[in-house]
C-alpha cells in the first residue's frame, strides 16, 4: 500500500501540518480514521497530558479499534486516537457540557506538539492512546499555534483532519 497523508490544521489560525498515517503499525485505526475523513471540531488543549490539542467526535468506526501501537508517552508530532465512555469525561471538571455524558461514547483525536507528555489522568489512571499518524511537515508552526492556543484560549478555534 502506498503511503497515505492527511492535513491537520487549526482553521482560524490558518496553520497546518502534513501527517503520514502509520498503516503498518495501526492498520485498523488508520482505516477507521481515513474512512471517516474529513473530520473537524472544536479544539481543546489538554489539562492532564500536557502538550496536546484534540477534538472530540461521535464514534465513527463500525467497532472501536483494538489498542494497536499504544503509548502513554507520546512524542512531538504523534497523532493519537482515544475512545472514552461518557462517564469517564462527563464530569463538570472537564467542561464539555451536554455532548459528553453517561451513556455516550466519544472519540478523541489528538496531536501532541512538544515533549514530556504522560497519559496519566488523576480520575481514571493510565490512558494509553493509539498512535496512528505522525506529523512529517509543519510541526514547528503547529507547535507555535498550539502554544498560542494554550495562552490565549481555544474558543472559536477548530481542529481539522483532511485527506491529501
Amino acid at each position: 500500500m502506498a503511503a497515505r497523508f492527511i492535513e491537520v490544521s487549526l482553521v482560524r489560525r490558518g496553520v497546518h501540518g502534513t501527517a503520514k498515517l502509520l498503516d503498518d503499525r495501526a492498520p485498523i485505526t488508520c482505516a477507521a480514521v481515513w474512512d471517516a475523513l474529513p473530520l473537524s471540531g472544536d479544539v481543546y488543549h489538554a489539562k492532564y497530558a500536557r502538550n496536546e490539542i484534540y477534538a472530540l467526535f461521535p464514534p465513527f468506526a463500525t467497532s472501536e479499534p483494538p489498542l494497536e501501537n499504544p503509548t502513554v508517552t507520546p512524542v512531538p508530532g504523534d497523532l493519537c486516537y482515544f475512545a472514552f465512555a461518557g462517564t469517564e469525561l462527563g464530569t463538570r471538571a472537564y467542561g464539555y457540557g451536554t455532548d459528553v455524558r453517561p451513556g455516550t461514547t466519544v472519540v478523541d483525536l489528538a496531536l501532541f506538539y512538544e515533549r514530556n507528555n504522560l497519559l496519566l489522568n488523576g480520575d481514571v489512571g493510565w490512558v494509553p492512546g493509539i498512535v496512528w499518524g505522525q506529523l512529517v511537515e509543519g510541526l514547528d508552526e503547529m507547535a507555535g499555534a498550539c502554544n498560542d492556543l494554550w495562552r490565549t484560549g481555544a474558543a472559536g478555534e477548530t481542529l481539522s483532519f483532511e485527506r491529501l
